[in-house]
Parts: structure tokens; sequence; C-alpha cells
């Protein structure tokens, strides 16, 4: 499968248009649903407001099974807005996919891209890091996050790197094997000819009920997996 991005640049600078427009349009649709999710709030909730709730609810779980009760406060929102990013982020490629006819993607997820999810691991390793130095101070941070236990320096060290690629390379290859699997489905009826449309259209809505059940688990532990490196920074083993 041959895709590509359309491109801009700012001064000498060139960006991945794709990327960049879906990364924007993920956080417009996260806010409008937080928004709007949000309006009339009442003692009795219903509703909307009973289904934002209980994903405040289940992030902050997700907080509090990871890390001491008196940070939960601390990293509660977060963690809800971590989450609710990288779902709408994994779904909206799943749903939905604009092509040109030269092959140019305007629409796909953007935790489909490498650069998109190392880039969020490389984000939450940096703040591990800078929560735990500004917590612990820099000398008892250096000795709780690389010589405790000690004589485990090298393997410590090189946990730093290995917690960023597989942070971000398992959710890339998530989501981008469910959107490569949903375009080879689609290919069939084009390329084998039209009466594989019957097959093709069940597949197709299974394999989208499967993706989208993927992806919501994927968010599900790059949020987990980084509150638990964020509480080996700030708390002494």
């Amino acid at each position: 499968m041959n895709e590509k991005s359309w491109f801009f640049h700012i001064g000498p600078i060139w960006f991945d248009g794709t990327v960049t427009t879906m990364i924007i349009v993920t956080c417009v649709i996260v806010f409008f649903l937080v928004y709007s999710f949000t309006r009339n709030l009442s003692l009795k909730p219903k509703g909307k407001q009973n289904a934002i709730e209980w994903v405040i609810d289940f992030t902050t779980n997700i907080v509090g099974d990871n890390m001491p009760r008196k940070e939960v406060r601390n990293f509660s929102l977060f963690s809800f807005t971590l989450f609710l990013f990288i779902f709408v982020a994994n779904q909206i490629g799943l749903v939905t996919k604009i092509v040109s006819g030269n092959d140019v993607t305007y629409w796909k997820s953007p935790t489909a891209n490498p650069f998109v999810t190392m880039g969020l691991a490389l984000l939450v390793l940096i703040l591990a890091n800078y929560l735990g130095t500004e917590k612990l101070g820099l000398g008892r941070y250096i000795k709780n996050s690389f010589f405790t236990p000690s004589g485990l320096f090298p393997i410590k060290l090189m946990e730093e790197f290995t917690n960023v690629i597989t942070l971000g390379l398992r959710l890339y290859g998530n989501i981008f094997a469910g959107e490569v699997l949903l375009s080879l489905i689609a290919s069939m009826v084009t390329s084998a000819g039209w009466w594989t449309l019957p097959f093709a259209i069940p597949l197709e809505m299974i394999w989208i009920a499967f993706s989208l059940f993927i992806g919501s688990i994927q968010a599900f532990v790059f949020t987990t997996l980084s509150m638990v490196y964020i509480s080996h920074k700030i708390e002494v083993e």
C-alpha cells in the first residue's frame, strides 16, 4: 500500500499536512465532546453526563492503580486528556479514509504515523523525568532512577530508550496494521471485481468493529504505562 501525504512549509520548516490536520481535527473533536457532554450539569446525572463521568472515573482509576493515593488528583486530568486524545485519534481513521486519485491521503488516524506516537511517548518520558527531578531534587532523582538497586545503572539507562521505543511503536503498530487491513479488504472489490462485494462488506464491518476495540485497548495501555513510568520517577521504590 503506497500512501502519500501532502506537505506545507512555514519558512524553511516543512510539515506533514495530513498528520498536522488530523491532529488538529482530533483536538477539536475531543474539545467539543467534553464541551457538549459537560453542559447543564446536575446532581442527578443522566445521559451524556453519565458518559463523561464514567470516562473520568475510569481514567482516575488508572492513576489510582499505579500511583500513591496522594498523587491521584495531580494526574487525573492529565490521564483523562491523554486517554481521550489517543482514543479519538485511534478511531477516526478506522471509520473512514480519504485518499485522492494520486494516492495522497487526506484523512487517517494520526496515531498510524510513527512520528506522532513516538512524539507522544517521548513527551511522557520527558515529563516523567522532569517531575521526578522537581519532586525529589536532582541528586535524589538520579539515585532513585538510575542507581537503585545499585549496580543496575547500564540497564536503567537502557530502559530510558526502550521505554520510549516500546511505548510509541506498540501504539503505532496496532493502529497502522488496522488501517492497512481495512484498505486491503476494500481493494478486494476493485481488484477482484464487484462479485466480491457481498464478502467484502461483512468482512470490512467485522474488522472495523475489531479495530475499534483494539484502538480502545491501546488508548488504555498507553495511558496506563504512562502513569507507571511517571510513578517510577516521582516515587522512591
